[in-house]
């Protein structure tokens, strides 16, 4: 799992960018996009997982997101990991669990520290880095063996959800009322039951009281987002204190879900960079 391949996006300055396989499945290679700052460091560290309804879309997503935040001194790993028809929930959880373990074993070879791996994601990315912080122990995520660092876990320093699809069944119900039949298959090829949807719900853990890791975190979004209401979202934050963890949410006024995908440009798009690269320091000061 050690091999390296120039990434197709041009090397900037004062970053490098390669793709590094971080496991392989069925023969196949699973890769991340590293992009590293150059320099001494220590850097923080972040796993970037993409969005697409948990069924699309691969480790370019976001792309401007993390060569920004490389430019500023935050080496991201961002992770392709299995979707279907290859393989439905819980496999991704399985790979991104792998994708931190990889990331703290090779963190002081990217010039980064273990404890300073944290992870940031998008839409239904956002709500599997959710997953992935309060669940490190959970014996189905943590399957797949990592080798080179077998008593590497899986626990993070922070994790940062941007628009993140907080509560995947009440979506699910939304895309149902508003007549979006490929949302809906999406959610049935991923999830297979509402229960699924419901079993992993940030939201719903919560307030269920399971025993889980809470890391610092950080929400934002959008306050018109059509798929996250801000109910949902100060539902979460409500049960993340409540639970002894500290998180941080802030909304962006008029923006809907998405609101800065693919769109460096974007209203906000710079603000949230700055307040996502303004956390990470924090968390790592």
């Amino acid at each position: 799992m050690s091999a390296t391949l120039e990434a197709d996006a041009p090397t900037r300055s004062n970053i490098r960018i390669e793709d590094v396989e971080y496991q392989r499945q069925g023969g196949r290679a699973l890769l991340a996009r590293v992009y590293r700052p150059i320099g001494t460091g220590p850097f923080p560290a972040v796993v970037q997982v993409h969005g697409g309804a948990w069924t699309s879309k691969d480790r370019t997503d976001n792309d401007f997101i993390a060569k920004a935040l490389a430019e500023s001194g935050i080496l991201v790993a961002a992770l392709d990991f299995r979707m279907p028809p290859e393989a439905p929930y819980p496999a991704s959880l399985a790979d991104i669990n792998l994708g931190i373990r990889w990331l703290k074993a090779r963190a002081r070879q990217y010039g980064s520290r273990p404890g300073w791996v944290g992870l940031f994601g998008t839409s239904s990315g956002g709500h599997q880095v959710l997953l992935a912080a309060m669940r490190p122990d959970d014996l189905r995520y943590k399957e797949l063996a990592l080798a080179e660092a077998p008593e590497t876990d899986a626990r993070v320093a922070f994790v940062i959800s941007g628009w993140g699809v907080l509560d995947p069944l009440l979506r699910y119900h939304l895309a149902k009322k508003a007549g979006n039949a490929e949302l809906v298959q999406n959610h049935d090829n991923f999830w297979g039951s509402e229960a699924a949807m419901s079993e992993a719900s940030p939201p719903a853990i919560l307030d269920r009281g399971e025993k889980v890791h809470l890391p610092p975190a950080l929400l934002f979004g959008g306050d018109a987002d059509e798929w996250v209401p801000t109910d949902v979202t100060h539902r979460l934050v409500t049960g993340w204190k409540k639970a002894g963890g500290d998180i941080e949410v802030t909304f962006y006024e008029g923006a809907n879900h998405g609101f800065m995908t693919g769109k460096p440009d974007a209203p906000y798009a710079a603000r949230a960079i700055e307040l996502i690269k303004g956390f990470i320091r924090k968390q790592t000061a």
